[in-house]
């Protein structure tokens, strides 16, 4: 018998016990229905929505839905940690109706005039000069010296930003990330000098970058709000593509499908990122909704202005999500790790080739890396919003920078590019935004 949500116990969604098995919460949030309650920190309480469908119904329903904040930030402590996520801003993660598909349109826009090729040669670049700092030593942390740094060095590149800043940025938003306020401060304080610098050097100078398509889109954004997508698009592209990287290096070196080696292993890193995204979402717990009245939701009574999350990690382990009996599903992608719906997330196929040519540039110069601990040995971060991983220690057989074949060392990384390998990252022919 389930458990009604108005009279049932919030499940904490935050701490040690959650971090070690976070499917436990979700079972527990299951017994209380398709719409539970969690503790997303200390005395903070919303409706968390555990059940695919329902996922899908409120994540497609803008008629009952909002995802304006403010009304509710007042109930959220300056001091939690949930306050930066939902703290409103003129973006589109924040917007509703004409106003988001206004923002959204700039980045999709833009987007669109990324060339897939050219963003893969980027990140091989950036793979080679993160592995050169480790592949003659033998060991690694993936997730502190591969995977969460190499997102945010493409996304600065894609930003039009030269190499130099890149790790600029991957200080300033690790610091953020600190528990120390002093740190965190210094942290928020460095990533909005980046930002003005970024927007600055653009405005004076157009290239053929995503921070000068915002700028030049036809929809006519302001600094703020240009500078607020730019918030958007590092924020929601960063973590979960180092997360889905990490992650992903997680199956791949633990699973015995693709056990052996990351080249010989029986299935290929496209169905491991699958898997991943399915059994292991990189962002967890997201996706604030706010209805426009009092409403009853799968049976749940919620009051208007509420907050209610999606869990897109229970959402695609649902009993009645459609999975398999094995646990493997081939060739879906119905799962939610992207979300659903007008604000599912618009950088998906960006963070799917980012992730895929990360692992690939990996496995090309390491094949016989493996981990270094016991699968049961890994520990994820504390938090109700991201599923991240502490450390992911692996070791391999060294690789020397006077070894014969090809190296990291030995591509163009480490001298001047040759014209193939410099991106315009703008596809041939699409020289500038256009409206659609």
């Amino acid at each position: 018998m389930s458990i009604t949500p108005s009279t049932a116990t919030a499940v904490r969604l935050y701490g040690p016990e959650h971090a070690a098995d976070p499917q436990r919460s979700y079972e527990l949030l299951r017994r209380q229905g398709p719409v539970g309650l969690a503790e997303i920190d200390t005395d903070l309480v919303v409706h968390l929505v555990t059940d695919y469908e329902a996922a899908i119904n409120l994540l497609q329903d803008t008629d009952t839905w909002s995802k304006d904040t403010r009304p509710w930030l007042g109930q959220v402590p300056e001091h939690s940690t949930i306050r930066p996520l939902v703290e409103w801003r003129p973006s589109l993660l924040f917007a509703d109706g004409d106003e988001h598909a206004h923002l959204r349109k700039v980045i999709t826009d833009s987007f669109a005039l990324l060339d897939p090729n050219d963003v893969r040669v980027l990140t091989f670049r950036h793979a080679d000069r993160l592995l050169q700092d480790f592949a003659d030593t033998g060991t690694v942390d993936l997730v502190g010296q591969y995977a969460h740094q190499l997102p945010l060095m493409v996304f600065n590149g894609l930003f039009g930003m030269g190499d130099e800043h890149g790790p600029r940025l991957v200080g300033a938003l690790t610091a953020m990330m600190d528990t120390d306020p002093e740190r965190k401060a210094a942290g928020a304080q460095s990533f909005g000098a980046y930002l003005g610098a970024l927007y600055q050097t653009k405005a004076a100078q157009r290239g053929h970058d995503l921070t000068s398509w915002f700028i030049d889109h036809p929809n006519g954004l302001s600094q703020e709000e240009a500078i607020n997508q730019i918030i958007i698009t590092l924020g929601a592209g960063n973590e979960p593509t180092a997360n889905l990287i990490a992650n992903t290096c997680v199956r791949m070196l633990s699973d015995d499908r693709y056990f052996g080696t990351l080249t010989t292993g029986s299935l290929p890193v496209q169905h491991a990122i699958d898997d991943a995204l399915w059994y292991d979402s990189p962002l967890a717990n997201f996706s604030f909704h706010f209805p426009k009245k009092d409403v009853t939701f799968y049976g749940t009574r919620i009051p208007v202005g509420s907050p209610v999350m999606v869990s897109y990690a229970a959402a695609n382990t649902c009993p009645h999500s459609g999975v398999p009996a094995d646990g493997y599903r081939s060739g879906t992608k119905a799962h939610l790790a992207f979300a659903a719906g007008p604000h599912a997330c618009p950088a998906r196929s960006l963070a799917l080739l980012i992730a895929t040519a990360a692992i690939e540039r990996l496995a090309s110069y390491l094949p016989d890396i493996e981990l270094a601990v016991a699968p049961e040995e890994l520990t994820y971060r504390d938090g109700p919003i991201h599923r991240t991983l502490t450390s992911l220690p692996a070791r391999f057989t060294p690789l020397t920078p006077d070894a014969e074949g090809v190296t990291p060392w030995s591509r163009s990384s480490t001298g001047p590019e040759t014209e193939s390998d410099s991106p315009s990252l703008v596809t041939a022919g699409r020289g500038s935004v256009r409206s659609s």
